[in-house]
This record gives C-alpha cells, structure tokens and sequence, in this order.
C-alpha cells in the first residue's frame, strides 16, 4: 500500500524494499540491529515516505540550505526574516576561532554578505541553551568587528568613515528554543536591535532576529499554510506528510527541494551512514542537554535555599531582638 506522499513522490520506496537492501550488507545489518526499535521506526518511516523528510537532520539542512549552490534560496530566507528584500554578495569563511565543541548542537551555520555591504550570520541550532543572549552578543560584535577591519583595510586613515560601516545582523532558529521563549507561547519569532529611550534615532548597526521552530509548529498545528514564511518554516520544522502536501500544493517550488532529500534517501547505504551519525550526536547532546538543565536546576536550588537560610537568619535574629526587648519591658 502506497503512502500518501508516496503519489507525490514516487522514487520512495517501500518497507520491504528498504528492509531487503539493508539484509542484503553484513555492515548495514550490523548497523540496524543496533539501532533502537523506535530508531529503525523512524529511519524506515524517513526512507519510505511514511513520514516526511526531517529537514533538520544536519545532512538535510546542508544539502538544501548551502548558500553556495543555492544562493537565491538563502536570499529569500533571509528577506523574509528580515522583512525586506536582499540580494547575496558571496559566501564569507566561517570565524575559525570559535570553540569547536560550539558546533556540536549546531545544525548549520553559514556567514553571508550581502550586495549593500552588511553581513549576516545564520545558524540553526538543535537546542537553544546552547545559544543564549550573551553569546549572541559576543557573535554579533564579532561580525562589527569585522566589518570595522574590511572597511579599514579598503580605505586609507585620511578616506576612512565610521559611516562606511554597514549592518550586521545574527539569525538564529531554534529547533528547541528554551523557557524564555515559552513564557511568549503566541510569539515565534522575535528581532531585536538597539534603541535610544527618548526616541533619538542612531543607527547602531547590530540586530538580531530569533526564531523558535518549536512555538511555530505548535502554534500552526492543522492551520493553512498563507504565507511565504509559513511555507518556509513548515518547511524546516515539520515531517507531517499532510503539511508537506499542503505546502507543495500551495507553494509547487518547495516540491524540488523534498526531492533532492528523496533522491538521496534512495542510496540506502549512504542515508544510513548519515542517519547513524545524526543518531550519534543527538545522543549525546541529550545527554550534555540534561547535565546542564541539572546544573541549572541544582544552581536554582542552591540560590533558592541560600535565600531561605538567609530569611532564616533574619527571622532569628529578628526574633533575638523582640525577646531582648520584651526583657526589657519585663524589667521596667
């Protein structure tokens, strides 16, 4: 019996196929006994069109989303997010001085100027802890800071202006956005950027746009897909076969990029190897993702009852000073 995304895309193939081909190699034998029931459950279901392409799986993302070999797909990500049209210069070297554990909950990460001179880092990460505020502003003044050193080194010190300067912005889309985000359960996507408290206009040049992958999908459950960022968003964070036929249907060139993700799945040997990696580092950064929520959890405690000793020891001493007091009045 065919799956329903199986009519729209009809180089899937079927369980028994897949079984067969993985029976057929000691290796990929070996591979699958190892998996977890639920493991091979999803893989069979990823292969066969059971379920939908994850497109987040860090193989999908990179072969859809390379903004060397498809730039026009990146430029329309980033004019949506932004809100306003741009075009991409060229693709940058990534800063290779960031610290290399950074990557391991990192889907993609790509650096991009644009054609009026700003620059723009855009990451995916699997879960937001690893990417709070602090570091987002560390990043951004990377980004300031290299803008500062093209400019400068363009210009002599007589020609150089500040104002050459061009924007910097920071993209960040979560697949798993943290607490903050879920104490604004109706808002996905949020910008930010520097302003003056009384009005006054300057352009300080660094922004951010956060998105939370995770809201959106709960927040857009069995809703029509109406807008072009809806359509890439749906895109990113959901495998349900019903939105990915509501999308093509209602976007046809989203259909290409699904294929391209088909086509490779049709290479059993090679998807697996790429599966058992992803499965690999999901694994572990569930397990770093739990130590630092236990970290956290234990800090909050240990806050919490240093505060309450604290309250303790006011009310003790508070109640010292009544009973000195009421001795007092006892001997007047």
């Amino acid at each position: 019996m065919k799956h329903a995304l199986q009519e729209y895309f009809p180089m899937l193939q079927s369980r028994e196929e897949v079984i067969e081909k993985i029976r057929e190699k000691k290796e990929l034998n070996r591979m699958f006994d190892r998996w977890e029931e639920r493991q091979k459950e999803e893989f069979l279901d990823f292969c066969t069109g059971a379920r939908g392409v994850k497109m987040l799986y860090d193989f999908c993302a990179k072969a859809i989303l390379n903004p060397e070999v498809y730039p026009e797909r990146i430029e329309e990500l980033i004019s949506l997010l932004l809100g306003k049209k741009v075009r991409l210069l060229k693709v940058l070297p990534n800063d290779n001085t960031r610290i290399a554990d950074e990557t391991s909950l990192l889907i993609m990460d790509f650096l991009v100027e644009l054609t009026d001179g700003s620059i723009a880092n855009v990451e995916i990460q699997k879960v937001g802890y690893a990417f709070p505020g602090q570091r987002s502003a560390c990043y951004s003044a990377d980004l300031l800071l290299r803008q500062y050193r093209q400019v400068r080194n363009q210009m002599t010190k007589e020609t150089f202006s500040y104002r050459e300067i061009s924007n910097v912005y920071t993209i960040v889309l979560f697949e798993k956005s943290t607490s903050e985000f879920h104490a604004l359960p109706d808002q996905y996507i949020h910008k930010f950027r520097q302003k003056s408290d009384t009005g006054l206009q300057i352009d300080l040049l660094q922004e951010f746009v956060f998105v939370a992958l995770d809201i959106y999908r709960e927040k857009h459950q069995n809703k029509n897909i109406e807008k072009r960022l809806d359509g890439w968003l749906t895109f990113l964070i959901s495998d349900e076969p019903e939105d990915i036929i509501a999308l093509i249907e209602r976007y046809p060139d989203f259909k290409a990029m699904y294929e391209q993700i088909y086509e490779i799945c049709c290479n059993i040997e090679q998807v697996m190897g790429m599966f058992s990696k992803e499965l690999y580092e999901l694994d572990r950064n569930t397990v770093r993702y739990m130590i630092d929520e236990l970290q956290e959890e234990y800090q909050k405690q240990k806050e919490k009852n240093q505060k309450q000793k604290e309250e303790i020891e006011y009310l003790k001493r508070q109640n010292e000073r009544l009973m000195k007091e009421i001795e007092q009045i006892k001997r007047n």
